[in-house]
């Protein structure tokens, strides 16, 4: 049984992400310290909240550090909403600079579309890209969030969903995976991919 830490910073949806892993035989640990991450065979960044009170509980946690050497050590990282946003340099919700692990910015949803974007939508999935996201089909994930990512490289992106305009909605990179909507809210397709984490850690 995989020991995967879910990071605990004070805005994540961390039940539900943990219920996720339990179901497919991993034993979650809630990270509120460095040792949590440090000693975990996978790392899930879940997102709920906004940029800058995260990145300041990251900071006053010691945790940032950390999330930085656990991705370096490519070990399998999965970002989720906010996990995937504050993975980039900057963004428009905020003045506190992300963890910066890609170079890119963060940008909010134009203004001709309500906000948060709420409920669900189409992913349209770049394939192949990995098994983590080896789904049976490209289908409809539940999002809630006001703003984008846009990294500037753009082989990052994997997935792709309409709202208002073209937004990037999944990415990766080696051991990296993120997406913008929500896995554990989005029914069996969306836990496939937590499924699909949980068999990268055990590899």
């Amino acid at each position: 049984m995989p020991n995967i830490a879910v990071v605990n910073y004070g805005g994540g949806n961390t039940r539900s992400v943990t219920l996720a892993l339990e179901r497919f035989g991993a034993t979650p640990i809630l990270a509120t310290e460095q040792k949590h991450i440090e000693n975990a065979d996978g790392l899930v960044f879940p997102g709920q909240g906004a940029n800058d009170p995260s990145m300041r509980n990251l900071r006053k946690s010691k945790l940032i550090d950390s999330i930085i050497s656990f991705v370096e050590s490519e070990r399998p990282f999965l970002g989720v909403c906010l996990g995937l946003q504050l993975l980039f340099e900057s963004s428009e919700e905020g003045t506190e600079p992300g963890l910066g692990i890609f170079k890119g910015s963060v940008k909010k949803l134009p203004g001709n579309v309500k906000t948060p974007h709420m409920g669900w939508n189409m992913v349209n999935f770049k394939k192949p890209k990995g098994s983590l996201f080896a789904l049976p089909k490209d289908d409809y994930f539940y999002f809630v969030h006001s703003y984008y990512v846009v990294p500037s490289d753009n082989s990052l992106i994997c997935g792709k969903t309409e709202y208002g305009l073209e937004f990037c909605s999944a990415v990766t990179y080696k051991n990296i995976f993120a997406v913008q909507f929500h896995p554990e809210r989005s029914g069996e397709i969306g836990l496939q991919i937590y499924k699909n984490f949980v068999s990268l850690t055990n590899c």
